[in-house]
């Protein structure tokens, strides 16, 4: 059976894609008019075999009628605007989503928050620097890394959890446990964030189900412990767009028709450095789908590999350099520690670019 994928291509960006659009020449990137495209890339897959072209979308006629009815099916999901389910977050803007890890063992700032108010004060500051989400978590998912309990993730979240809440902030929690999920749910959180991509705990399902809780699809080749064993793909754009679509209609069918669902494609989550370039300069394949599509890269290794004698303790250059692209392609969500700095940078991009 012939597989058959959508990827808007060749944007433009800001009075130009205003006017492309208004002229009817292009079309807008999920709504936004601040991000046109007039090309779209259409993949096809035949077992092992794949074969790729691009046309300009007013071509699509040309097509056959079941590939031209396929395509227009996702161009309607590239074109739509992402509905505005989060508080106070808009998807036409890019969101920052920042990072306060409340562990001792995490990849770039373990045991910096964990102690004392430092975790508390830490989230101030994110949110004074502008991050519209704040994803908190209890247990590091670095490569390597191997699990802890519920009741020491809940040890060390809970201090934290309890006082921030009262800020009014919308609040990520960043688990794959359910017995997490549900305290965090009873301590007002917004939205889960499972690194697992639901897979974990088998009774994650029936928890979002009953509580209709906002959450995030996360791509992993693996668990944290064996994911940067030689991870391997066919094709590892395609499928991971196969694994939303199937992970998609699979909640479906078990009872969850919202659409307040954000795609993570998980940058170093399973992937080598091969894949992980693949996936930032294709990641637009996945707004096809018609969803919200979040990015982290912040401080991640393929950073180093990729920089070489230039790499850095932080690796703020390459995090804000691959954010950039990315907004350049729309993702709507960047996970990231540095928020200040990715917000200052966004600030002047936007002003020079759109």
């Amino acid at each position: 059976m012939i597989r058959y994928y959508t990827r808007a291509c060749n944007f433009k960006y800001g009075p130009t894609a205003k006017q492309l659009i208004y002229s009817k020449k292009a079309l807008p990137l999920c709504g936004n008019k601040n991000i046109s495209f007039e090309e779209i890339e259409i993949i096809s897959r035949n077992k092992n075999k794949i074969y790729s072209k691009i046309i300009n979308y007013k071509k699509i006629n040309t097509l056959s009628t079941l590939l031209r009815s396929k395509v227009r099916k996702d161009l309607k999901n590239i074109t739509s605007r992402r509905k505005n389910f989060l508080k106070n977050v808009k998807f036409l803007e890019p969101c920052i989503m920042g990072i306060l890890n409340l562990t001792p063992d995490s990849f770039s700032d373990g045991g910096k928050y964990i102690k004392n108010k430092n975790g508390l004060l830490h989230a101030k500051k994110l949110i004074n620097d502008g991050c519209r989400i704040l994803d908190v978590g209890g247990e590091s998912t670095r490569p390597g890394s191997n699990e802890i309990s519920s009741s020491e993730e809940w040890k060390r979240l809970h201090p934290t959890l309890s006082k921030i809440k009262k800020f009014k902030k919308f609040i990520s929690l960043d688990t794959r446990k359910s017995y997490i999920m549900e305290k965090g749910i009873k301590n007002k959180i917004n939205l889960i964030n499972d690194i697992s991509g639901l897979e974990h705990d088998a009774k994650t399902l029936e928890l979002l189900k009953k509580t209709k809780i906002p959450f995030v699809i996360h791509h992993i080749q693996g668990n944290p412990a064996t994911m940067q064993k030689n991870p391997k793909y066919k094709n590892v754009i395609l499928d991971i767009y196969d694994f939303f679509e199937n992970k998609i209609k699979y909640l479906r069918s078990i009872g969850i028709k919202h659409n307040n669902i954000i795609l993570d494609p998980g940058i170093g989550f399973g992937k080598n450095l091969k894949h992980n370039i693949t996936l930032l300069r294709k990641i637009s394949i996945f707004h096809s789908l018609g969803f919200p599509v979040m990015l982290g890269t912040s401080r991640k290794r393929f950073i180093k590999d990729l920089s070489g004698v230039n790499d850095s303790k932080e690796r703020l250059g390459g995090t804000i350099a691959s954010n950039l692209f990315a907004i350049m392609q729309g993702v709507q969500i960047l996970r990231v520690h540095d928020v200040n700095e990715v917000n200052q940078s966004i600030k002047v991009f936007k002003s020079l670019k759109f």
